[in-house]
């Protein structure tokens, strides 16, 4: 779908107090970034925040980073956080916004920047096959969350092809599954807040494939490096 273009929308992020003008230049320092230091979580391609202004206002013992690549889509995440963050009458101090390109989220976070928990709801599914390497579940993008992450990804998508390629891309990159289900909304225990496409879906009536994964200690980090730069050489 074609995002038209709004343009207030920069000037209104830019006048942000919470919004990352250049997450470049965090790298390495992210927790310099929040008032208290607390674990780090991620959600990759944030969209209008509907799950992010659920999110972080919530649990406000983590701090928040949520990166999408359009201003005209960062900046309604941005008003559903401040609404979200007022009825809850709490300081948005663990939430932080951002503008990338996640393709290339290691220019702006380090292995010093450890990450708790990673978020990937409802993700482009890219299904032509030579755009596949573009997902955010592709085993050259799991090697670089792999890097910075402690804890776990949480996975979320209404696309099956997505959804089974993916079961093969996380043990690929180093990875094991530790939960999975083709039908989340049949696994109460397993629900979280939702997202806008998630509502959507589900009134459709498709199921919601959901998994967490978690780096596989078995599996060296050297080694996965290595698959990455000899993936990288072959295209």
């Amino acid at each position: 779908m074609r995002i038209r273009c709004k343009p207030w929308a920069k000037p209104e992020l830019e006048a942000c107090p919470f919004y990352i003008t250049d997450p470049k230049t965090c790298k390495g320092r992210w927790e310099m970034q929040f008032p208290k230091k607390q674990p780090l979580r991620l959600e990759l391609g944030c969209g209008k925040g509907g799950f992010i202004a659920q999110e972080a206002p919530a649990n406000p013992d983590y701090n928040y980073v949520a990166i999408d690549i359009k201003n005209e889509m960062l900046v309604l995440a941005k008003r559903k956080l401040e609404a979200a963050y007022a009825e809850k009458n709490i300081p948005m101090d663990n939430i932080r916004i951002c503008i990338d390109n996640i393709m290339y989220l290691s220019a702006c976070f380090a292995e010093t920047d450890r990450i708790d928990r990673i978020y990937i709801n409802f993700c482009n599914p890219w299904p032509r096959g030579k755009h596949k390497k573009r997902r955010l579940t592709h085993p050259r993008q799991l090697v670089q969350y792999r890097q910075i992450l402690d804890g776990e990804i949480w996975f979320k998508t209404d696309d099956a092809g997505l959804f089974e390629d993916s079961l093969q891309y996380f043990p690929q990159a180093g990875f094991r599954i530790r939960t999975m289900t083709r039908d989340l909304h049949k696994e109460p225990a397993l629900c979280y807040f939702e997202t806008e496409h998630e509502k959507m879906f589900t009134e459709m009536g498709k199921p919601i494939h959901f998994l967490i994964a978690e780096p596989d200690p078995d599996v060296p980090a050297e080694a996965l490096q290595e698959w990455m730069n000899t993936y990288e050489r072959n295209g």
